[in-house]
């Protein structure tokens, strides 16, 4: 790593270990790294991380580049949003308007949609795993592969994995569900949050109650307060993507990707 790359500040740190920004000393290309532990750190999320997230590739994903071994770390070199996360976008602005909402949420399914087409599921969208790039006209980014599955490589997702908030009601039912779905209620759950400021299934008067929170999504329990102009169209479009029995959203391929290209409301 030292011979290759110089170490410029760190970028963030998590369960996972700690993620550094670094510049390519031949080519001067900044990238950002995050180095897991060697040992038990690096688990079967790690290795489904590496094996989804190297197949992709598309302008709403973040850029997978490599994974190099250090004596103590694996690290994974990927490409650098200079833009942070949309999460911070979002707490600076309060919330977005329905145009600058519409303008991510299609980059958005952009991606997520390529991933479902690849066989693969996210399953931890996320306001935190969506970064910018740090272009004027900022481009949106998935990042964090850790929860990921392939239809192709691995067993149909079960386990209740993902951010509560933002967790589909099949997911918590610890039974087999299909992931594209839960994919498409998380961002869904996205599309709220920048429209409202707010996350559409925590109790205002009791936000921490996690209990609480599980029984609004599993009621599909939302509302969009009167202060915040939306459309009947986009109200329509969270209504379409926050439906409580997944059976009546048909999983076939060719109808995930038209229930997912359906997502843009019009201008």
């Amino acid at each position: 790593m030292e011979e290759r790359y110089e170490a410029l500040k760190e970028l963030g740190s998590g369960n996972f270990g700690v993620a550094r920004l670094v510049r390519d000393k031949k080519t001067k290309e900044l990238v950002a790294v995050k180095y897991i532990e060697r040992g038990k750190k690096i688990d079967e999320n790690v290795q489904r991380e590496i094996i989804n997230h190297r197949s992709l590739r598309h302008p709403n994903i973040v850029r997978f580049k490599e994974v190099l071994l250090t004596p103590t770390h694996l690290a994974i070199v990927m490409e650098y949003a200079a833009g942070g996360e949309l999460f911070e976008r979002i707490c600076n602005a309060g919330r977005f308007s329905e145009d600058e909402a519409r303008f991510f949420f299609q980059q958005l399914i952009s991606g997520v949609s390529y991933c479902h087409s690849m066989e693969i599921c996210h399953r931890d969208l996320k306001l935190e795993n969506t970064l910018l790039d740090g272009s004027p006209m900022p481009r949106l980014k998935i990042c964090d592969f850790g929860y990921s599955k392939s239809a192709l490589l691995h067993s149909k997702p079960k386990s209740a994995v993902g951010t509560p908030a933002y967790i589909a009601p099949e997911v918590l039912s610890r039974k087999e569900y299909d992931g594209k779905i839960a994919d498409v209620w998380s961002c869904g759950v996205t599309l709220y949050v920048m429209l409202v400021g707010a996350y559409p299934f925590e109790d205002p008067e009791d936000p921490r109650n996690f209990r609480k929170t599980i029984g609004r999504i599993m009621s599909v329990q939302y509302s969009i307060p009167d202060y915040v102009h939306v459309s009947a169209e986009c109200r329509q479009l969270l209504s379409r993507i926050f439906v409580a029995n997944p059976a009546k959203v048909t999983s076939s391929k060719a109808n995930i990707e038209l229930h997912l290209s359906s997502f843009s409301w019009n201008h």
